[in-house]
């Protein structure tokens, strides 16, 4: 009899100190799909878990700066992996997110995108989630 792996849904997150954008993807398809940007305000903890549980979320990568030094958003970054995986038992992965920002509008001004700056935050977290799913097996 063959075993039947269990679906996971993944979420992608473009962490920034004002904007974050999500992405979503499933082990099956294993295709991320910008899914939203949410203000990085008082309520954005709040949001993030309640599509975390809409969404069923089984695994959460955020995209990370690796370079040398340290700056303020990776670091926020690794403080909200650690609070979601403490709190609600998510794993958590980074993933290098280098020039997404910048990818990402390219991407969407060659799709004929308007409103850029709109969507650039999901774009780069599709990105992001992209790029790690290309990592798994």
């Amino acid at each position: 009899m063959q075993k039947i792996n269990k679906l996971e849904h993944f979420l992608g997150i473009d962490y920034g100190s004002s904007k974050v954008g999500l992405a979503v993807a499933d082990s099956e398809i294993r295709i991320a799909f910008a899914y939203s940007t949410l203000d990085n305000d008082k309520n954005f903890l709040d949001t993030l878990v309640k599509i975390i549980e809409i969404e069923e979320i089984n695994q959460i990568i955020i995209g990370k700066l690796n370079h040398a030094g340290v700056n303020k958003q990776s670091f926020d970054a690794e403080e909200i992996g650690a609070k979601l995986n403490k709190e609600f038992k998510i794993p958590v992965a980074y993933q290098e997110e280098m020039f997404s920002t910048k990818m990402a509008e390219n991407n969407l001004k060659e799709r004929g995108a308007k409103k850029i700056k709109k969507l650039d935050n999901q774009e780069a977290a599709r990105i992001i989630l992209q790029s790690w799913l290309d990592k798994q097996k």
